[in-house]
């Protein structure tokens, strides 16, 4: 539970949304955290109930910050992008924004990899154009052995896997989510614990 990578990952932080309930992050920066990325929409039409709380409150304690979405595949991408458009801010020194993809029970819509890709191009675009920069892809091995996307689309990976470095993306991987239940301090709950390649 309080397992992290050692060398050569120096750069650690974490991500957390809503579900992570009340967050210390003056609690969190001390426990050795560099990064946080905060989730703020789901979907077409959801919005994270603490991603503005959480966003100016990791920016009041110095750390870098990026947002992050929850793709769906049961709504419209150009739906999606403008949901989450228009909750995060463009700030010039946020991360990256990141991209969340996996299957969840509350979507079991499964449409044709080509047609996904090609939705997720129309998403990305639309982001990056608010934003100004790449987004990050956050994909787990099922999705991406389904859709194939760490191979057909040409952005930064985030990959999921716990406590051994994956090996599943089609081009290597510039963070990795390498603990879902770590215990910290400023979190009453575990949370993603993430490292940035060296």
């Amino acid at each position: 539970m309080t397992w992290r990578p050692g060398a050569p990952y120096t750069l650690q932080g974490v991500d957390v949304s809503a579900a992570d309930g009340a967050v210390d992050w003056w609690a969190v920066k001390r426990d050795g955290a560099a990064f946080a990325y905060l989730r703020a929409t789901v979907g077409a039409d959801r919005r994270d109930t603490r991603f503005e709380e959480n966003w100016a409150a990791v920016g009041a304690a110095g750390m870098p910050r990026g947002a992050m979405h929850r793709y769906s595949l049961c709504k419209n991408a150009t739906d999606q992008a403008n949901n989450f458009n228009t909750t995060v801010p463009r700030v010039e020194d946020a991360l990256p924004a990141a991209v969340v993809l996996d299957f969840s029970a509350d979507c079991t819509a499964r449409p044709a990899p080509a047609f996904l890709r090609e939705s997720l191009r129309q998403y990305l675009e639309m982001v990056e154009a608010h934003t100004g920069k790449p987004v990050l892809i956050k994909i787990s091995k099922p999705f991406d052995l389904a859709y194939g996307v760490t191979a057909d689309l040409p952005r930064s990976v985030w990959a999921v896997q716990n406590y051994l470095a994956p090996e599943y993306p089609s081009r290597t991987w510039r963070m990795w989510q390498a603990n879902d239940a770590r215990h910290i301090e400023g979190v009453e709950k575990p949370v993603h614990w993430d490292v940035v390649r060296p």
